[in-house]
């Protein structure tokens, strides 16, 4: 069983960086500078992003179902390249608590769990055992935030 785990497109975040901090409040956003690490892991490059480094947060619907699963939940992204893992975890699971939920073809909640740093990869393909499962997201235990999807290959 092969799994693949991308970043999000960056092509609709990239203009947010050029915008003021004004506009972005405006539009329910913050600009943000990278204090410690690992503790702003960008969605788009799946890294926890380097000391002094910009990054937007936001509100992102992660989930976009017609469905009592639909989601959504504050996220960073930075100006990065797309990130993207085949049969491996990207850096920014490896030293968090993740819940990985675990949906059928239908966006229902089909099965989750619980995996401690270092074992997203274990619980991936414990969850993909199962052949009702489509995708798998990811979402940081502690805070509860999305952090990535996962789609067999």
């Amino acid at each position: 069983m092969t799994y693949r785990i991308t970043g999000l497109d960056p092509t609709p975040y990239r203009p947010l960086f050029d915008l003021s901090d004004a506009e972005l409040e405006s539009r329910g956003m913050r600009r943000m500078t990278v204090t410690t690490k690992p503790s702003f892991p960008c969605r788009v490059s799946l890294l926890d992003r380097e000391i002094g480094e910009t990054v937007i947060l936001f509100n992102h619907v992660s989930h976009d179902v017609a469905n009592p699963y639909r989601a959504s939940h504050a996220i960073f992204v930075a100006d990065a390249p797309q990130g993207e893992y085949v049969d491996e975890v990207p850096p920014v699971f490896e030293p968090r608590i993740l819940s990985l939920r675990a949906f059928d073809a239908d966006g229902m909640m089909a099965d989750a769990l619980i995996t401690q740093p270092g074992e997203a990869d274990s619980g991936i393909r414990k969850l993909f055992d199962n052949p009702d499962i489509a995708y798998i997201h990811a979402h940081n235990a502690a805070r509860g935030c999305f952090s990535a999807r996962i789609d067999r290959c």
